[in-house]
């Protein structure tokens, strides 16, 4: 076993683990933080999508150890960025444009669309699919959740004028 430190969802976390123990496992397991899926446990669905240091990532290829003194932002810290306990814009967005069915791929869609909107706040409809194109849905058929990111991109340019 292997002391880490990490941040996740802005919390400074110390602990134990093991050098082969995925990120997905670590969060979902010792932190309790079951929003993020598994999937596939192959990278392929994109479930397991949290934030790296802001940037989206499968946590299901990564292991925990290579996230040491990172920044580890799950859906369960999504609203958290705000300081409030608001939703976060993507969150509202997915309940008013109906980007979900089963729910099973919304984390995922959410952290990989917010990893998007940090880096590019005003994305083209084109630049959203890129964006999601590592996340699978079987339900909804893509278009709420590319209007979703869209009406989110929207807010939080309103919010920052």
């Amino acid at each position: 076993m292997t002391v880490m430190k990490i941040s996740v969802n802005g919390r400074s976390i110390e602990t134990d683990v093991a050098p082969t123990t995925l990120l997905i496992d670590l969060l979902r397991g010792d932190l309790a933080l079951t929003g993020t899926h598994m999937g596939c446990d192959t990278a392929q669905c994109g479930a397991c999508t949290v934030l790296i240091d802001g940037s989206a990532v499968k946590s299901c290829s990564v292991l925990a150890l290579q996230v040491q003194d990172k920044s580890v932002t799950t859906v369960e810290g999504l609203a958290n960025q705000q300081g409030t306990d608001a939703l976060h814009p993507l969150q509202e967005a997915f309940i008013a444009c109906h980007g979900l069915q089963c729910g099973f791929c919304t984390p995922g869609m959410m952290m990989a669309a917010a990893g998007l909107l940090a880096a590019n706040p005003s994305p083209t409809e084109d630049e959203i699919v890129r964006a999601l194109d590592g996340n699978i849905c079987r339900c909804t058929g893509y278009t709420n959740i590319v209007a979703a990111v869209k009406q989110a991109a929207g807010a939080m340019a309103g919010a920052k004028a």
